[in-house]
Parts: C-alpha cells; structure tokens; sequence
C-alpha cells in the first residue's frame, strides 16, 4: 500500500512501501556515502540553487501580503453582492503555492507560481477585473499583466524592489467559504467546477501529491535539486521544446526515491540515471496506481483515448485527474535524454569509485561540437516589443519542426538547443532584433547507396504554415517580423555564433559501463541496444514488458501543400566541383523576388573571403531555398549519420490523429507558460542557405511557374491593453490565413553521397 504519511527512512518503517511496486533495495547510507552527498551539496553551490534565509524570509512576507490582499478583496466583494455579515466574518479566501516553490527546489531569484483560491460568490471575472485593478494600485507591484484567455488563464506581475516575479492563477470552488485549512486534495473540492479552475488547481494537487509519495522528503528535494540542474546544464530541461519540464523531473527523482527509499542523495542521483538509462519507453511511470472518481473528468489511458498510445515518453501525474505532463516529447528528445541518462550514469559512476568530482557531473554540453550539420532558425523584428511576441510564438512551434524532421526517412535525430542566441548585427542589418536558435540534425547513412536525396520543403513548409497561421490568429503579425533558416555544417558555426562558444572542451574520459556513453565525440548506441553492466542491473520491477511504438507512415502532405509543391520548378543540375564560380548575389527587398537570368542559377552564393556567409532572408510567409549539400562520410556515431539497420534504428514517432490535444498542466511547465508571449519567444521557418559556398553542391531558386509575385505582407492592429489574449489553435486543424502574405515558392532537397 501506498502511505502518505511518514517522511522518514527508520529502520521500523522499512515494511511500508511507495509507489506501484516494491522497492529495489532498502540499503541505508554508509559514510562513505554521507560523504559523497556533502561533495555533491558543495558542488552544487556554485550554481546558486540554494537559498539563504534571509532571501528566503522575503518569499514568506511576499506571500502573506499577497495571502491578506486576496481575503480584503473577497470581503469587500462579498459586501458590495449584500452577502449577510454571518457569511462575510468567515468568508475567507487562500493563497496556495505550487512548483518548484512549493516542492522546496527553487533556486535564487526563481519565480513563484500562486493560486487564488475564492468562494463560490466570487467569479472569474471579478479576479481579471476588480481584483487586477486592486493589484494596480499597489506601489510594490509593476510589470502587471493578464493573460486571461490562455489555456490557463494567469495574472503576471514583479515586485518593484526585488527580483521576484508573480504567477497568479485562479480558481472558484462551488463552496460558500474558503478555510485556512482547506485540503485541496480532497477530490471533492473538483466538483461543478468549469475546466480553466480544474487546470488552475491541478498544479497545486499534483506538487503536494508528489511530496506524499516519496519516503525521505529532503534526500529527495536534494536530489532533485542535483538532476534538475544537471538537466539544465546538459540543455534537456524545456518542455515546450519537448524536453522535461519541472513536474517531470520531480515525478522521475521521485520514482527514483521509491525504489531506494532510505538511500543517501548521492546514492539517489546514480539509481536515477541507472534506472531511467535503462527504463523501457513507452511503459509509463506512475508514482501510484491510478484512481477513479465520479467525476468523470478526461485522465491519461491508452486503453481508451487513441492519441494517448503514439505518447514515447508517458509519465503520469498522480492527482486526479492524471496526465501525461510529458505529452511534448518526441522520439528524438527521448533519444537525446536517454543519450544523456546513459553519460550521467558513465559520470556518477567514475564520481561515486572516487576517480572524478562532482563538478564534472555538471559539465555543460558541448552541442556545437556534437554534431556534423545544423539548422539555423533566425527570427527577427525591428523593435523590441514586437521580437518578444514573435520570437515566442516561433519557440512554442519548434517541437512542431522536430516532430516533423524525425518523421523524414533519412533523419534519425533533431535535436533543438534550449537556449537562444542574439544574431550578429553584421547579417541582420535591417533588423534591431534578432534571435537564433540550432538544430543539430543525424542523416541515416543508408547501404549501398551511392546518393541519397533527401527533399524537406513539405516539412519546412508545414512548421512555417503553423507559425504563420498562429501569428495570423492571435492578429500579431507585423511587416519587420521575419524568420530565416539556413543549413550550416559544424566547421562554418563561426560565422553565426562567437568563438567563445564554439570553444571546443578537452574531451573527458568516461569508463565504459557496457554501452558506448561518455566523451561528446565517442561512439554512440542506440538506445534498443544498450545496456548496464550486469553488476548494476535492474530488475523487471522498473519497468513493464512491452514492445516499443510500432513504425507508421510518414506524415502526409496536405493537399493543398502537394498542390503548390506541383508548381514548383526544382532544378536537377548539381555542382560537385570544389570551386564555385563567382557569382554576384541579387539584392532582395521588400516585396520583391529573386531575379533570375535564366530558368535557374547555378550559385547564389558568392565566394566571400572575409564576413559572415549570405544567407538569404526572404521575409515571408512559404519561404524556402533548394539546396544540396557536399557528399557526407557516412558515420556510426550521433554526431553524423547512423546506419538504417532497422535493428538499430529508433522508432520514428508516429503520426497521431490527435497528437494536437490539450491536457491539463501541473507545476510550472503549465501551458499558461507557452501561451503567454511576453516569456515565449519565436520564429518562422522559411530555409535560406548559410555556410561558405564549398558547402553547397547546387542552389535552385526559381519561382512559381505561374508567375506568381511577391505581396506584401499586411500591418495589422495588434495594438494590446494589458489584459492579453491568448487563443492558441490547434497546429493542424485551422484555416491558412486569407490575409495578403508574401509567398515566394522555393524547394529544398539536399544530396548525401
């Protein structure tokens, strides 16, 4: 059975245990492990995970004020609806915290996610109208915003004097009065509430459900304090680019926990990548046996909901009703993390046999040494606030480009880096602003096989498609908004990025715990064929026997795409030559397309030998550019191209019906974070070609055969008041907008020998 009382790990509670199984091994700490947890806190703190008291006592003063303002407000409200003075002494009114807050994790300066939780007399708009206007008026608070139509409608604001920032999320209960000891576990409290309270009061259960579930609650705040920051310094903690967001990484630390329920943090953090190296996607993690109730509200269950099979990466809330809060994985950011679990495992090996600190568990990755061919995606706007709303929307739409480039026969793996870089002035000279962020991209080498050609125009063309008809919907596109993407090989990154953070690393030696994990440039496996050494093996209670997703068909191409994609006129001249003729580049602006002196150009590059490679930036709405690029050696390895032996080979995520669901957030990866675009940040994806001219075998760049000309792209009023919008549509299902866009028809193949 499952207790969700006792924290401690004392021999005499040994015969209870957590989670769905029984534990791996009851094993209390040696010294030698009390040690190892002390080297692993130091090693941490240089990060600033931890708080001190006195920054901490700023968070308690801040939340009783807030605590207080919200039951002012709801009095006063009770009072002016003639609510009796019986009901208004006891009306009451609470503040909750949930995330990385609540849990204890949060790091120096983090956010702080809140709910307002009010009586039933008090309605949602009153908590967007009154009580947004009473926080108006409070001199401490600046910065306030509303995002009232996102999926989980929130109140932003900062606090003047310190560095704090506010999530507020609100949520009415069908009860008369709101106690001070208001148990929000209780599913009841769910009952006749409308879904945007539901989602509201999901991140709050969850949080509090998970702290239930684990024996030991401070070796489980530590250790996840240590995965949570090896996640970010090894740029897979982002779940809106499909990665794992907080709530994952907690519900994984704490399965973790269950299994070796009085080991030390030390101890914690090697079982966690030992167990989760080896963890058998898609069979789901469950912190506890799912529950029913009469509710009948929508939970995660393969066995009734079609779209919940194609999830690769499944890890289920525990408080009704459950969800996947992995939903956003792919099949290549799981192979990406798994790649990572198997190294972290390498590392805390070497760390916990003496040969090795903790500091080098936390090592940044090496991305733009770890792979052979990247995409540059380029958004930039002309003023501040319009690059913030535009380079949000693209960041919220990436994982829509990778789920579309894995389904591509030829790739084996798009991996996005987290974080984005300013662009180089020098390139983007008509634009203020601008933002990039790489993809590094894994081609198959496929056997016997003198020439591959790899054709991505449908899959550019669809990602650009979905961003433009988001932008089109929210009314926020703007004539400086553009979005550019290039195809760069890893020696020609300098011309995009600074050589400080190009700076290759000297390569670390890993030991080897029978599968190819360590330094960026070792081998790589796949993560079928890997496996632990026998001497750390787990047994069959991690994970459930099943078969891994089964292989479907590619994603179609929308008709209406296949019939543009008809008129397109694609060249079949290639250049092999090492040298490219010089040729001038052909000035673009603003409504116009490229000139062409005969039906197609043989380069569109010039040789340059100083400055930053041309990338050609056509601001519009299905821009793309033809490209082959230079034979590529075949490579075993992650950091070029793997074989398509189908035993090796990753299952490509299948294409879901209604892999554009909803479900409802926990913690702090809640979509209320996607949809707010004053944290997003974003891109349209049209390819141009980046790189030095002996990168690129034949450039085509003609137009519609119909003749069809540049327009320009409308200015439409998205003038905002402070309470946003946020009416996010589904990726696949809406109209292309009717609006006058500028469309310019180019194709993109690319030819590996």
């Amino acid at each position: 059975f499952i207790s969700s009382h006792s924290t401690s790990s004392l021999p005499k509670q040994s015969l209870k245990h957590y989670g769905i199984t029984s534990p791996i091994s009851l094993a209390h700490p040696k010294n030698v492990d009390l040690i190892q947890t002390q080297r692993l806190i130091e090693a941490m703190k240089p990060f600033d995970v931890f708080e001190d008291d006195k920054e901490l006592n700023h968070r308690f003063i801040v939340l009783g004020k807030l605590n207080n303002l919200v039951k002012e407000w709801i009095a006063e409200l009770g009072e002016s609806k003639n609510l009796p003075p019986s009901v208004l002494e006891n009306v009451g009114g609470k503040i909750f915290t949930f995330g990385s807050y609540r849990l204890g994790v949060h790091t120096k300066g983090a956010d702080i996610d809140t709910l307002c939780v009010a009586p039933r007399h008090i309605e949602r708009s009153d908590f967007f109208q009154s009580f947004f206007d009473k926080l108006k008026h409070q001199e401490e608070i600046k910065n306030l915003r509303a995002v009232e139509d996102a999926y989980v409608p929130v109140v932003k604001f900062d606090l003047l004097f310190s560095p704090l920032k506010i999530d507020l999320v609100f949520a009415r209960l069908s009860m008369p009065t709101v106690s001070d000891n208001l148990d929000l576990q209780d599913d009841s409290c769910l009952s006749s509430l409308d879904i945007r309270c539901i989602r509201s009061l999901n991140g709050c259960r969850v949080t509090d459900e998970i702290l239930n579930l684990v024996p030991n609650k401070e070796n489980f705040r530590l250790t996840l304090r240590a995965i949570k920051l090896w996640a970010k310094r090894r740029g897979i903690y982002s779940n809106i680019l499909g990665f794992l967001g907080g709530v994952s990484w907690a519900m994984l630390v704490a399965r973790t926990c269950q299994l070796y329920p009085n080991a030390s943090a030390s101890t914690l953090v090697n079982k966690f990548f030992l167990i989760f190296s080896k963890w058998e996607w898609p069979n789901p993690v469950l912190l506890k046996q799912p529950e029913d109730s009469n509710l009948n509200l929508p939970v995660w269950d393969p066995r009734v909901n079609l779209s919940d099979r194609y999830h690769v990466m499944p890890i289920i809330t525990p408080a009704y009703p459950q969800q996947n809060s992995s939903y956003n994985v792919s099949t290549s950011t799981r192979a990406v993390m798994v790649e990572e679990f198997k190294h972290g495992l390498a590392v805390t090996n070497e760390i916990l046999q003496g040969k090795s600190g903790w500091s080098k568990l936390f090592e940044p990755l090496n991305f733009f040494q770890k792979y052979k061919h990247y995409i540059v995606l380029t958004a930039s706007a002309s003023t501040k606030k319009h690059h913030l709303q535009w380079i949000g929307l693209v960041e919220s739409k990436i994982r829509v480009l990778v789920a579309n480039l894995e389904r591509n026969e030829f790739i084996t793996i798009a991996h996005v880096k987290p974080q984005a870089f300013p662009g180089k002035q020098e390139v983007h000279k008509q634009s203020e602003c601008v933002s990039m962020w790489f993809l590094g991209i894994v081609f198959k080498k496929v056997e016997n096989a003198e020439r591959v050609n790899i054709d991505l125009t449908s899959v550019i063309q669809s990602f650009t498609d979905t961003v433009y008809r988001q932008a089109n919907n929210l009314n926020m596109l703007k004539e400086d908004m553009k979005i550019e993407a290039a195809h760069v090989k890893r020696k020609h990154l300098h011309y995009f990025l600074p050589a400080e953070t190009l700076q290759k690393r000297k390569k670390q030696s890993v030991p080897d715990t029978s599968q190819n994990v360590g330094g960026h440039h070792c081998q790589r496996t796949s993560s079928d064929k890997s496996h632990l050494d026998s001497s750390r093996g787990m047994d069959s209670r991690t994970s459930n026997n099943s078969s891994l997703l089964n292989k479907t068909s590619k994603l179609d191409t929308s008709t209406a795409e296949m019939g543009r994609n008809a008129l397109y006129q694609r060249s079949n001249s290639a250049n092999h030559g090492e040298k490219m003729p010089q040729v001038s580049v052909p000035s673009v602006s603003m409504g116009l397309s490229f000139p062409a002196t005969d039906t197609k150009m043989e380069a569109t590059v010039a040789v340059r030998t100083l400055g930053p490679p041309i990338v050609f930036a056509i601001p519009g709405h299905n821009v793309a550019s033809q490209f082959r690029a230079h034979s590529v050696q075949g490579q075993h390895e992650l950091s070029g191209t793997s074989s398509t032996d189908p035993r090796k080979a990753a299952p490509k995520r299948p294409y879901s019906p209604a892999s554009e669901g909803r479900y409802l957030p926990a913690l702090e990866e809640c979509p209320k974070k996607r949809v707010d675009r004053e944290k997003l940040t974003g891109q349209d994806s049209a390819f141009g070609v980046g790189g030095r001219p002996e990168d690129v075998g034949s450039i085509s760049t003609e137009n519609d055969v119909c003749g069809e000309t540049s327009m320009r792209i409308p200015v439409i009023d998205t003038s905002r008041s402070q309470r946003l919008s946020s009416k996010e549509l589904p990726d696949s299902s809406s109209p292309v907008p009717t609006n006058s866009i500028r469309i310019i028809k180019r194709s993109i193949k690319l030819t590996l020998n």
